[in-house]
């Protein structure tokens, strides 16, 4: 079997190589970026480019039995600063490769899209895939848009796509810069012995999960034959203040904090339903968050030293 993974440079992405790998795929990766040095590429077909080559991704697809999507040239934090070059490079390069596959016959696509940005602010917790869709950035509204393409494409009978809604995954690979991902942010600034800003009062509410546990399931599902839209998540909800105590008791810094205005594209509280992966799939998230973040910290302080 061999998988194609857009966007498999990245931090899910990589991580998802190194498993399908372990699962006996023959992979072949679509990246923007030259590969990262710190992921092991021996027999992966490493393609530098971009799915907005339209001609290009026919060639592509030669030979690959399902597509993991995961290409992504923005973040919730910068997509509302340029939503035509969102649209662009995000929406049009998935109906690129959506093209291209119903060209090539091909049938099996699992897309990440976003368990934190696609709900905005939900009206029930926890959210179940059911909920109406009302995105409060264009980094959401575009993952709505390109759910919503894979669904009339399925609808057509052109494809079969599972669409994963990630809550905030986190992990050891995950970069500490701080453009996305709020613990390994943290964790970076407790490293370095810096402090830390939060947007708003520290009482907003995310749903954090261990890479590990969403990539056993997105490995998996993505071999089964379920399709449309499947949170995958804790189920649980911690505050940023929640997850600060959690990193100061396990990595011994003061980790000050600096408060700033709250931003208006962040979702007030989120926390997935995730029912229907563990009822259809018999998948449950197995990393407890301290447990996770200590591995996490171990990695990044063994990065940065």
């Amino acid at each position: 079997m061999l998988a194609l993974v857009t966007g498999g440079n990245g931090f899910i992405g990589s991580g998802l190589v190194d498993r399908l790998r372990e699962s006996g795929y023959r992979i072949r990766v679509l990246d923007r970026s030259a590969p990262r040095s710190d992921v092991d590429w021996r027999g992966v077909d490493y393609v530098t480019g971009s799915l907005t080559e339209a001609g290009a991704l026919v060639s592509l697809l030669e030979g690959v039995d399902i597509v993991f999507h995961l290409a992504s040239s923005t973040v919730p934090s910068t997509s509302n600063l340029d939503p035509v070059e969102d649209v662009q490079s995000n929406l049009i390069g998935a109906l690129n490769l959506c093209g291209a596959m119903i060209k090539a016959g091909m049938r099996r696509l699992v897309f990440f899209s976003s368990g934190g940005t696609v709900y905005g602010n939900p009206r029930t917790l926890p959210v179940p895939e059911f909920h109406a869709l009302h995105p409060i950035s264009s980094y959401g509204v575009v993952k709505v848009a390109i759910e919503k393409y894979l669904q009339m494409y399925e609808q057509l009978g052109y494809l079969d796509p599972l669409i994963i809604r990630p809550s905030n995954p986190y992990g050891p690979r995950q970069s500490s810069a701080g453009v996305q991902g709020f613990i390994a942010a943290i964790l970076g600034k407790a490293c370095s012995g810096e402090g830390v800003r939060i947007w708003g009062d520290g009482e907003i509410v995310r749903d954090y999960l261990h890479i590990d546990d969403l990539l056993s399931f997105a490995v998996a599902a993505g071999a089964s034959r379920l399709t449309g839209p499947v949170n995958v998540g804790s189920g649980k909800g911690y505050t940023l203040n929640k997850i600060v105590d959690i990193v100061r008791e396990i990595t011994g810094s003061r980790l000050p904090v600096r408060y700033a205005p709250a931003r208006q594209y962040d979702v007030a509280e989120i926390v997935l339903d995730i029912s229907r992966a563990t009822v259809e799939f018999d998948w449950c998230p197995k990393i407890e968050l301290a447990v996770g973040i200590r591995t996490t910290w171990a990695a990044i302080c063994r990065r940065n030293w």
